[in-house]
């Protein structure tokens, strides 16, 4: 199954229901379920900003279905969005990864990549 690596506190979010929209600096054409892998690396300004301490990174932490993709041609509708993405800036990107259907899963270890990877349970 594909995956998609996040940075924390962005992945944690997500799993929560907080974020409805991952966004990219680019566009993919993949749809379907895919698996929310955290990062190696936090994102320690965004854990700040969201009042976390400690979260997993470097795991395998749920899974979701991403069910379309949204550009943002201009700067209302990207701000009209805030409560979805959570960005502060476009400076994430103006592709609105559309998730739904998020559920999370038993931590699985696991190495990240760029992009959309494919991630074989099982196998490290």
């Amino acid at each position: 199954m594909k995956a998609l690596s996040l940075k924390q506190p962005w992945a944690e979010l997500i799993l929560q229901g907080k974020k409805i929209i991952e966004l990219r600096k680019w566009n993919t054409h993949f749809r379907g379920r895919f698996f929310i892998h955290s990062s190696k690396v936090p994102d320690l300004e965004g854990m700040k900003r969201f009042g976390f301490d400690e979260l997993p990174n470097g795991f395998i932490l749920g899974k979701a279905n991403l069910g379309g993709v949204k550009k943002y041609f201009d700067d209302e509708e990207f701000e009209k969005d805030n409560d979805k993405h959570l960005a502060e800036t476009e400076e994430w990107g103006r592709y609105g990864f559309l998730l739904d259907d998020v559920k999370r899963i038993n931590p699985i270890p696991a190495k990240g990549k760029l992009n959309f990877w494919d991630f074989k349970e099982g196998v490290k």
